[in-house]
């Protein structure tokens, strides 16, 4: 492990990290090619929408450096074990393995609570959070061509998943 690595500890999300959190989420808003969405959401919305278990942040120094945190897929007792995630890195520690960290915790958090499945959707031209994902073991398993617009432009996303090892 990088002696960066060793030196940003990963701690539970709480509501006053929200304006670090949100400065960091409006930071990869701003590069288009992490989500659709366009504004940062409120602490309240984003709250309901995250699982409270499975929420971490990196911190260096004491300030918030990343997050990442889980949201259901479905609210039918069959998706019960199927999670979506996000993970954003400020944008002064990218590529010291931050963002690897965080998704370590957020798997190990996830079996550890019985889910078998984590997704998320990425933009082909995220090459960065392509390789994070798949660096802990998520793979593409398709492309959904056209699923949005983002400021008029269709936007083609790569669905990843990582099906877990541990849990049956």
């Amino acid at each position: 492990m990088a002696a960066t690595e060793q030196a940003v500890p990963i701690g539970d999300l709480r509501p006053e990290h929200w304006p670090e959190i949100a400065r960091i989420y409006a930071d990869g808003i701003a590069t288009g090619d992490a989500t659709f969405e366009t504004e940062v959401p409120s602490w309240e919305r984003w709250h309901a929408s995250h699982l409270a278990e499975h929420r971490f942040v990196a911190l260096r120094d004491g300030a918030v450096v990343g997050w990442a945190a889980v949201s259901p897929v479905s609210d039918r007792c069959v998706y019960g074990g199927v999670v979506e995630n996000s993970v954003y890195v400020d944008e002064q520690v990218r590529g010291l393995g931050v963002g690897r960290l965080l998704l370590e915790r957020l798997i190990a958090s996830t079996e550890q609570a019985g889910i078998w499945t984590i997704q998320t959707g990425v933009f082909p031209e995220n090459e960065a959070s392509l390789r994070l994902h798949e660096r802990v073991g998520f793979e593409v398993v398709g492309r959904r061509k056209r699923l949005g617009k983002l400021h008029g432009v269709w936007r083609d996303v790569l669905l990843l998943e990582r099906r877990s090892s541990v849990v049956e």
